[in-house]
């Protein structure tokens, strides 16, 4: 943007400055005070970082940002996003929010992971056999890896555990639009949050499910906890 100032405070927020900048909100004066600096930096809302090559990447709102306990902005919506882009992985849990390191929870998708699984002549039986799979751990792990390249170091998913089965509406763990309801979702599964940052390599889990018909059920498990995933190097531009 020309002859305009880009920087990130403190916080993670994204600062503006320049001529491009308006001068205040007119005979609002706290609000102005609210939006920006004395020195006439602009207060965008926005979290966000520089990455490797030097491009402002905007994470989410910088009220949704939280901190790792080094101080970091944590942004677990764009990391989980970013997990997203892999066609075996349907949902994704990241936590990190006053702890050393991100985690994350994650749900395979069942058809692309089953057609993977079948042509690489893994016998499975369903969601939780498939999920439970070494090889399909060593599969997400890989996928994980990908997006790690495309974090800051701080940001990159340590630790992973794979679920034994999808996050529903119905288990109140997403709404209806499928968005993770995390309060909900970090409190149920507790234990996992405790295994992951007490360095354990598995996870006791005990969980009601629902079913379509409306029953419901209790499962109980040991899920396994898989180390970090280490980054793939960033690809130089062509």
């Amino acid at each position: 943007m020309p002859n305009t100032d880009v920087k990130i405070d403190d916080r993670g927020e994204v600062m503006l400055k320049g001529p491009g900048v308006f001068s205040g909100y007119f005979k609002q004066e706290e609000a102005t005070r609210d939006t920006l600096t004395t020195d006439g930096w602009l207060k965008t809302g926005d979290a966000g970082f520089f990455d490797k090559q030097g491009h402002l990447v905007i994470i989410d709102r910088a009220k949704d940002v939280g901190k790792l306990t080094d101080g970091s902005a944590f942004a677990p919506q764009f990391i989980e996003n970013k997990l997203k882009f892999s066609p075996f992985i349907r949902e994704a849990v990241a936590f990190g929010d006053q702890q050393p390191f991100v985690v994350a929870m994650i749900a395979i998708d069942m058809q692309t992971v089953g057609t993977w699984a079948e042509k690489q002549g893994l016998a499975y039986t369903s969601y939780v056999d498939l999920s439970g799979k070494p090889e399909v751990a060593g599969l997400i792990g890989a996928e994980i890896a990908k997006a790690n390249a495309s974090l800051p170091d701080v940001q990159q998913v340590k630790r992973y555990l794979l679920l034994n089965k999808e996050l529903e509406a119905d288990d109140a763990e997403m709404t209806r639009t499928r968005k993770v309801r995390r309060r909900f979702v970090a409190e149920k599964y507790a234990s996992v949050i405790d295994a992951f940052y007490g360095g354990k390599s598995s996870a006791d889990v005990t969980v009601e499910i629902t079913f379509e018909d409306g029953r419901k059920s209790v499962l109980n498990s040991t899920i396994a906890i898989h180390g970090q995933a280490a980054a793939e190097p960033a690809r130089r531009a062509a």
